[in-house]
C-alpha cells in the first residue's frame, strides 16, 4: 500500500511538473488517415512525438512514466475505411443485401467473403479488401443496395486474438461450471445400490416353515380375481377416436402435427425467382411460340456410351453422357437451318433478323434458387469431350453459386433436359431473344415396329418450340429430323 501511494504522488507530480514546464512547448504529431468517416478530432499517430524545450530535466524515470501516456494516445487510432457495393455487371446496378455473413467486431482476413448481394442474374460476393475489424453496418439484410453505396466500415489490423482468447476463456469457464454441477448433483443424490439377495446362510426359518409360506403364496394368487382380455376379432378392431382436434386417441406420436392443417406463409419472391417470371412472361407475350415433336431411338448412341465412357473417364476424367451428342447434333443441324441459331433485333418488335455462323449454345440447369442457363462458347468447334467438360465445368459452378454474367450471357440456342428429372414429354419456352429451344426427356422402353416386327427400343421423345416469325413449320420439323437421324446413327456426325 505504500509503494502504490508513492507511485500515484510520483504520477501527480511528474504531471504537475511537466505542465508547468509544457504549459506552452508540448506538441503532438497528428496522424493521417485515408477514411472520410474518420473522427473529426485529430488522431494521434501511433509513436506521439512528446517535444520539450528545455527537458534535460526529465530523467530516465521520467520517461518510463510516461510510457503509459504514450500508450493511451496511441490506441484507437488505426484509419477506419468504408467499404463499399462493388461494381457487379455493366447491365447490374442494384441488388438485394441476401446475406451478412459477419457481424459487427468480427476480425476478418483479405478477400474473405463478409456478405451477399442478390440480383436478378446471380449473387455477388462482397470481400474484405484488407485485413481488419468490422466496425459498423450501414445496411440491413434484405435491403436494395446500389453499386458505390457505403456497405459496412473497416479498421484494418492484425488480429489481436482478443475475440479468441476469450471465447476460449468462457468455454474453459463453461466447463469448470459444468463439472462442478455434475458433482454437487452428484453429492446431493447418492447412488442406489442394489439391495444384496438375502443369503441360504442367513435364512434361519426350517423346512416346515418354508413349506407353510409357500402354500400361504399359492392360495393368496389363486384368491386373486384373474383379468379377463376381450377376444378381439380382426373385423373388430379398433380404429382409434378421432377427438375434433384432429387428432387420434390410437396415435402412437402424440406430438406429431396433424396430416392437414390450414396454415399459410407468405415469401418474398427473391430477385431471381422475379427476373425468371418477367423473361418467361417476355417470352410468351413477344415471340409466336409453336411446339413440334419426334421420337428418337437411343439404341445406337447409347451402345456407342457404354463402348467408349469408361476410356473417357479414365483418359479426360469426364464422363461421357447424352447432352455432348444432342448438343453437337444441334450444331450440325443449325448449320443447315440457321433460322434457328437467329434471332430478331432492332426498335420495338424488331424489324432485323440477325444470322450468325457460330453457335453460343445454352445449357439449362436447375439450381435452388431457379433455371440458369449458362453458355458454351463456340460450340461448333469443340469435339464430343471437350463439350462435355465444358457443360461439367458450368454445371459445378452452377451448383456451387459461382456463375459469373459473363459464363450467362449471349446464348443463340438452347438445350433443356428435362428427362433428368423424369419428364416424358414437355413444351420449352424460348429463352428470348433466341428463335428456338430443345427439349430432351426420359428414355423409355417402347414397343416399336421395325422391318414389320414389333420391338422393344429404347425411345426418348424430343420437342422444339420455335418462334414462327422466323420459322416456318418446313424448317422446324427438318430440324428435329436432322437431330434424329444423327442420333439415331452417331457415326453421320464423325462423316460431317
Amino acid at each position: 500500500m505504500m509503494i502504490r501511494a508513492r507511485t500515484t504522488q510520483q504520477n501527480h507530480h511528474l504531471r504537475s511538473l511537466i505542465r508547468s514546464k509544457t504549459k506552452s512547448t508540448t506538441s503532438f504529431i497528428p496522424s493521417t488517415t485515408s477514411s472520410s468517416s474518420a473522427p473529426s478530432s485529430r488522431c494521434l499517430s501511433t509513436r506521439p512525438s512528446l517535444q520539450f524545450q528545455n527537458s534535460n530535466w526529465l530523467t530516465q524515470s521520467h520517461y518510463r512514466l510516461l510510457d503509459p501516456i504514450r500508450s493511451f494516445h496511441s490506441t484507437g487510432c488505426n484509419s477506419v475505411e468504408t467499404v463499399k457495393v462493388p461494381q457487379m455487371a455493366e447491365s447490374i446496378s442494384e441488388g438485394t443485401l441476401k446475406q451478412w455473413l459477419k457481424k459487427t467486431g468480427d476480425y476478418v482476413k483479405i478477400d474473405e467473403e463478409v456478405a451477399t448481394i442478390e440480383t436478378d442474374k446471380i449473387d455477388v460476393s462482397v470481400n474484405a479488401p484488407k485485413s481488419g475489424k468490422i466496425v459498423e453496418m450501414l445496411a440491413n439484410e434484405e435491403d436494395t443496395v446500389t453499386v458505390g453505396q457505403d456497405l459496412f466500415k473497416l479498421e484494418p489490423g492484425e488480429d489481436s486474438g482478443e475475440g479468441s482468447s476469450s471465447a476460449d476463456s468462457q468455454q474453459v469457464s463453461s466447463g469448470v461450471k459444468d463439472e462442478n454441477q455434475a458433482k454437487e448433483v452428484a453429492q446431493a443424490t447418492p447412488d442406489k445400490q442394489p439391495t444384496p439377495a438375502k443369503s441360504a446362510e442367513d435364512d434361519h426359518s426350517t423346512p416346515t416353515d418354508r413349506k407353510r409360506w409357500s402354500e400361504v403364496e399359492v392360495e393368496n394368487k389363486e384368491r386373486q380375481p384373474r383379468r379377463v382380455e376381450p377376444q378381439l376379432t380382426e373385423s373388430k378392431l379398433p380404429l382409434g377416436r378421432t377427438d375434433f382436434d384432429g387428432k387420434s386417441s390410437g396415435d402412437d406420436h402424440p406430438n406429431r402435427p396433424a396430416l392437414f392443417d390450414r396454415t399459410e406463409r407468405r415469401v418474398k419472391m427473391n430477385r431471381m425467382r422475379s427476373r425468371i417470371s418477367e423473361r418467361l412472361k417476355q417470352s410468351q407475350n413477344t415471340a409466336a411460340s409453336l411446339t413440334t415433336f419426334n421420337e428418337i431411338d437411343m439404341s445406337s448412341l447409347m451402345e456407342m456410351r457404354k463402348l467408349y465412357k469408361e476410356g473417357v473417364l479414365k483418359e479426360r476424367g469426364v464422363k461421357l453422357g447424352f447432352m455432348s451428342a444432342f448438343a453437337k447434333a444441334s450444331c450440325l443441324a443449325l448449320k443447315e437451318i440457321p433460322g434457328a441459331n437467329a434471332s430478331i433485333e432492332g426498335p420495338g418488335t424488331g424489324d432485323q433478323i440477325v444470322y450468325r455462323d457460330y453457335v453460343d449454345l445454352s445449357v439449362a440447369v436447375a439450381t435452388p434458387k431457379g433455371l440458369v442457363t449458362p453458355v458454351v462458347r463456340n460450340a461448333e468447334s469443340l469435339g464430343f469431350v471437350e463439350i462435355e467438360q465444358e457443360i461439367a465445368r458450368l454445371g459445378n459452378k452452377a451448383k456451387d453459386n459461382k456463375l459469373s454474367i459473363e459464363d450467362m450471357a449471349g446464348g443463340t440456342f438452347t438445350i433443356s433436359n428435362g428427362g433428368v428429372f423424369g419428364s416424358l414429354y414437355g413444351t420449352p419456352i424460348i429463352n428470348l431473344p433466341q428463335s428456338a429451344v430443345l427439349g430432351m426427356h426420359a428414355i423409355k422402353d417402347t414397343p416399336v415396329v421395325r422391318n414389320g416386327q414389333i420391338v422393344i427400343r429404347p425411345i426418348m421423345i424430343v420437342a422444339l418450340t420455335y418462334d414462327h416469325r422466323i420459322l416456318d413449320g418446313r424448317e422446324a420439323v427438318t430440324f428435329l429430323v436432322k437431330i434424329k437421324e444423327y442420333i439415331e446413327d452417331p457415326r453421320k456426325m464423325l462423316l460431317s
